[in-house]
């Protein structure tokens, strides 16, 4: 086992940051310009980082696998994006969104990490306002606020529906301003297929070019991984389909060591499964919360219309049991008790398989006019894949995989157990814990590539010669041969199953067994299953077309190829954590009124696992996470 250095700055938890940035190593400008930086991924971490580090005189090369950078799945998120400005002026602080970050991830982050995200938070508002993001504003001009879950005042700022969107354009206006005084090299429409380390040091990447289908080499002093999270080894999720995890684990396999992969999370306002072939899940934004109320009949198998029931025969479940939080519960705890109320029989639609999301009672109170200006455009989507008007009739929604609090281990600088590579985003572990609360995801992207990584990575560029190493080395001519032979495997199997007909098998395999609740048989079993399903992928996957240009089959199959890989790590995790906390319910794990039990004495501590090599088990290396500001306790929101 190894022990894991957080390199944490000592001192009080508020002057950490502060010390950290004063304390840390410095490159001149004169200096910065000789250095390059690989940047992986463009959405908000990426490309607010791509952007400030040229703004600094770095060269950034930008990689994105879409035709865009602006087609990044930060563009998906809807709800908002929180900050401890405090403007409502109802009890909002630094301190106040730092607890409720560490307690909504029921203690299972880095303290320091959730702190330096709570103080920065406001800055990135500042940040954006100024680049034109256009936030939602009240009658007299100031920003305004919307409730999320697990907190109990209003600091989540917002564009209706569409805040990822928004922020997204706004850092890709910096990005391309950049791209255009010729700081940054992009590169669009190519994926990473490999890292390479030279000398234990992350020097550079190897990638396809998805259009010509040419493998590149691409050097530089350091590589950032902004590239997402791991949602899609579920094969349903709300992720969009090219979301991968394929970056992250090719890393992991030289060397980064992996943290807490069965901490994934499950959002309870998606448009629930429709069909056996669905490819993809849709997302109705948290923020519907605000205003909906969430109820099911008091009725099982209740077969009326939701407008037909009256209100004495309707169960406002989430209000009845958390009566402090109500319907803003965290998103864990209203995921699952969206399930349980389902599994009892109470649920709705054709397949009993949802909740109703009611919006009756605010309309009524506040004017359609007022609901639309919030929530528009979502209603309007919402209406297109399903048929009914949400202005007349309650939504349906049921919990569905959305985002993963898991990802590559990273220090309180974001590198990586690889020196030189550094993780930021949902991409690395460290900011949420075993559950995220909602609208933090745009804060941490926004606050890793904006704030921290410009602030980090002269500590280690500053001890590195630039351009030390160049495509000539023998790693990078190796890990291309091994880049190619893969690919050619793929292409030479030639069997009869497609590429989706694998995922599909893998995802409903570990959504059942891994999925919102866990318990050891059922993970034991998808570890038996998991393998067989990898042997038979490699033995009899059919991959069309060929190799030398525009290949999604070829694309998915790698993509596809290592789910198979990470699915045996996330389950394995899965199995150790013998507790339930956040997202990870182990049903053996539960209070008499069916919350996590956590076991704090045996597992608190981040899960780190280290790559052994094909066919071995994974070695566990553990953080111990200390508390210092907070006081480990048992959720609480009633």
């Amino acid at each position: 086992m190894t022990k894991l250095d957080a390199k944490i700055p000592s001192g009080p938890m508020k002057d950490k940051w502060t010390k950290r940035r004063f304390e840390g190593k410095l490159v001149n400008p004169a200096n910065k310009r000789k250095y390059t930086v690989i940047v992986v991924g463009t959405g908000l971490a990426g490309g607010a980082a791509a952007a400030s580090l040229s703004e600094l005189g770095y060269k950034v090369k930008s990689f994105c696998i879409q035709d865009s950078p602006r087609r990044a799945h930060s563009i998906a998120a809807q709800g908002g994006i929180n900050a401890a400005k405090n403007y409502p002026n109802d009890g909002d602080s630094v301190h106040r969104l730092f607890y409720d970050t560490v307690k909504g991830g029921d203690f299972r982050a880095r303290e320091a990490n959730v702190h330096r995200l709570a103080e920065i938070s406001n800055s990135i508002i500042d940040q954006c306002v100024a680049q034109g993001v256009p936030f939602a504003r009240e009658y007299g001009g100031n920003l305004d606020n919307r409730s999320f879950g697990g907190a109990q005042v209003s600091r989540t700022f917002y564009a209706r529906g569409q805040t990822g969107q928004q922020l997204l354009l706004g850092a890709y206006s910096a990005l391309m301003k950049e791209v255009g005084r010729g700081n940054v090299e992009m590169h669009a429409r190519t994926e990473m297929l490999d890292l390479v380390v030279v000398d234990g040091k992350a020097k550079g990447i190897i990638t396809r070019n998805l259009i010509t289908g040419d493998i590149e080499t691409h050097v530089a002093d350091a590589v950032i991984l902004a590239t997402g999270g791991y949602g899609n080894v579920f094969y349903l999720s709300t992720n969009a389909k090219a979301c991968n995890a394929t970056a992250a684990w090719r890393a992991h396999k030289k060397g980064a060591y992996f943290a807490n992969p069965c901490f994934t999370q499950i959002h309870p306002t998606c448009i629930p499964v429709h069909g056996d072939y669905q490819s993809k899940l849709t997302l109705m934004s948290e923020s519907l919360r605000n205003d909906g109320r969430i109820w099911v009949p008091q009725k099982e198998s209740e077969s009326r219309r939701p407008t037909d029931i009256p209100e004495e025969e309707r169960d406002y479940y989430l209000e009845r049991r958390y009566p402090a939080f109500g319907n803003l519960v965290p998103r864990d705890i209203a995921s699952r008790a969206a399930k349980e109320r389902c599994d009892s029989g109470f649920g709705v639609g054709n397949t009993g398989l949802a909740v109703f999301l009611d919006f009756a009672e605010s309309i009524e109170r506040l004017g359609k006019s007022a609901i639309e200006a919030r929530y528009g455009n979502l209603f309007q989507m919402y209406e297109r894949i399903v048929g009914d008007n949400p202005y007349e009739t309650p939504m349906m929604i049921y919990p569905a995989i959305h985002y993963t609090m898991g990802g590559l281990w990273v220090d309180y600088d974001l590198m990586s157990t690889i020196p030189g590579l550094y993780v930021l985003g949902e991409a690395n572990f460290s900011d949420h814990g075993a559950n995220r609360l909602g609208a933090s995801a745009l804060m941490q992207g926004l606050a890793d590539g904006y704030f921290v990584i410009p602030s980090t990575i002269s500590e280690y560029l500053a001890g590195e010669t630039p351009g030390a190493v160049s495509e000539n080395n023998d790693a990078f001519k190796q890990a291309k041969e091994q880049v190619n032979t893969k690919i050619n495997k793929l292409m030479n199997i030639k069997g009869e199953r497609t590429v989706d007909d694998f995922h599909r098998e893998l995802g409903l395999l570990v959504w059942d067994k891994c999925g919102m609740g866990r318990n050891e048989a059922g993970l034991k079993e998808a570890l038996e299953k998991i393998p067989q399903i990898r042997k038979e992928f490699w033995e009899n996957v059919n991959v069309l077309g060929d190799e030398d240009n525009v290949n999604q089959s070829l694309e998915k199959a790698g993509r596809v190829a290592d789910f198979l890989e990470f699915a045996e790590v996330m389950v394995t995790d899965a199995l150790d954590r013998n507790e339930s906390c956040g997202g990870h319910f182990r049903e053996e794990h539960q209070t008499e009124n069916g919350e996590a039990l956590r076991n704090d004495d045996d597992y608190c501590y981040v899960a780190a696992w280290e790559y052994a090599g094909d066919d071995k088990a994974p070695i566990l290396n553990k953080e111990p996470l200390e508390f210092e500001e907070v006081k480990l306790a048992t959720r609480n929101y009633k």
